[in-house]
């Protein structure tokens, strides 16, 4: 499955996947609201069931409209088959349970959104799925987590919620040299702003709802497969290397190559674990991903002014944003993020979680919601909600100390979300 990624970011973003619709003609790609699909005869069933034929089953599988988003941001990934589903969380589901079985071991940053810490110490485990999280700001820990068992890396872009960065290529050399395959978690970069694949990625996450979408109204996630991964090696993963008694014995990773990741999802993973992605949202999503590139330049562009003025505020003792010099991250901002650092950062403010708390309850134009990548701008006092399932230590390494407050730059007029923050400080 070889694709062409010539035509420019904006491009891709609005044609990718879709073609006007054959029997009426319809330019934008139509929400197929069905359940199953009628076949051509016993013969052409029989060949969709065994994966001898690619086409269409059922919705729980595979469907026109979410087809079309899924051939999408795959192709904006620069990669070579995609597999959407219900949110984010169900796209961790979906690439763990297609590598991991009982007392497997996984390593992941320390730096992420606190339901996939909850997600990975709690559910997994309950699995026989073993987690070490490491610190990212200190590589050689990922190395030195390693095991005879240790069946994947996980990490995120930018993370949830103080906009870390972590030094990509340096943890896919690592996965690399032990013939493991790094799962990269998109969300809050996007395409637009960085591809994992270009730093040695082999499988990205994301949850379309953020983002991707941008308008706060659909749920959704995504399995990315990189097509770069050697899954035949070694029998290290006997769900894509051995045969597939649900499938006439076919071998994932021998019979669909570069893709053979993305196929086990769907055709096995996704089957079991019904996380489906509606055809209505699929489509609203779509017409999210045709702006992605112009929102997100905004979004960056707002995000850095207001990253500015708070660094100067003097009730505000730290910006945790990559785009400002003076931060940590600014060097690895640089090299992987050349458009900008995304919209997403957290501020402490000096009167500590009180202060938070005022903070978040006074402004009037940010809107205090759990989510974030909405075209408005957003805020939340994570200790207390995102992440309040946390230990207090967890807190502390995620980046979500109780006298922080996340942010999630919108689209607005930047002088008005200005205006907004700092009568809500005062």
């Amino acid at each position: 499955m070889k694709k062409k990624f010539s035509l420019g970011f904006s491009t891709r973003a609005i044609h990718s996947g879709a073609a006007p619709e054959y029997v009426t003609g319809a330019r934008n790609t139509p929400i197929f609201q069905t359940t199953s699909y009628v076949f051509e005869n016993t013969e052409h069933a029989e060949r969709l069931f065994r994966l001898q034929d690619f086409g269409f089953i059922y919705s729980r599988l595979t469907n026109p409209t979410v087809s079309v988003l899924e051939e999408r941001i795959s192709n904006l990934e620069k990669s070579t088959a995609a597999v959407a589903c219900s949110s984010g969380h169900a796209a961790q589901q979906l690439a763990f349970t297609a590598l991991l079985t009982k007392n497997d071991h996984f390593i992941a940053s320390n730096k992420l959104y606190g339901g996939s810490i909850n997600q990975f110490t709690k559910t997994f485990k309950n699995y026989g799925w073993e987690c070490t999280f490491v610190n990212p700001d200190n590589i050689k820990e990922f190395e030195n987590a390693i095991r005879k068992n240790t069946k994947l890396i996980f990490i995120e872009t930018l993370s949830n919620p103080d906009g870390a960065i972590v030094d990509i290529e340096a943890v896919a050399h690592i996965a690399k040299k032990y013939h493991i395959p790094l799962i990269v978690d998109n969300t809050l970069a996007t395409p637009f702003l960085h591809n994992p694949k270009d730093w040695g990625a082999n499988i990205i996450t994301h949850s379309l709802t953020k983002f991707i979408c941008g308008n706060g109204t659909s749920m959704g996630g995504i399995v990315v497969d990189c097509g770069n991964f050697n899954f035949l090696k070694d029998n290290k993963y006997p769900s894509l290397s051995e045969p597939d008694a649900s499938y006439n014995n076919i071998k994932f990773a021998e019979t669909f190559g570069d893709f053979g990741f993305a196929m086990k999802v769907k055709a096995d993973t996704l089957r079991d674990l019904g996380c489906t992605l509606s055809p209505q949202n699929a489509f609203y999503i779509l017409n999210g991903v045709e702006t992605l590139s112009l929102r997100m330049q905004q979004h960056t562009k707002n995000a850095l002014k207001v990253a500015q003025y708070l660094n100067q505020n003097p009730k505000v003792s730290n910006v945790s944003y990559a785009g400002l010099k003076s931060n940590k991250y600014y060097k690895l901002g640089k090299k992987y993020f050349p458009n900008g650092c995304g919209a997403i950062f957290t501020i402490k403010l000096k009167k500590g979680y009180k202060a938070c708390i005022s903070l978040v309850e006074n402004v009037k134009l940010l809107s205090h919601v759990a989510n974030v990548g909405d075209t408005r701008s957003l805020i939340i006092h994570p200790a207390s909600t995102t992440h309040s399932q946390l230990s207090d230590k967890e807190k502390v390494k995620a980046g979500a100390d109780p006298d922080v407050v996340r942010l999630s730059i919108g689209i607005e007029n930047v002088e008005d979300i200005i205006n907004d923050l700092d009568m809500a400080i005062k």
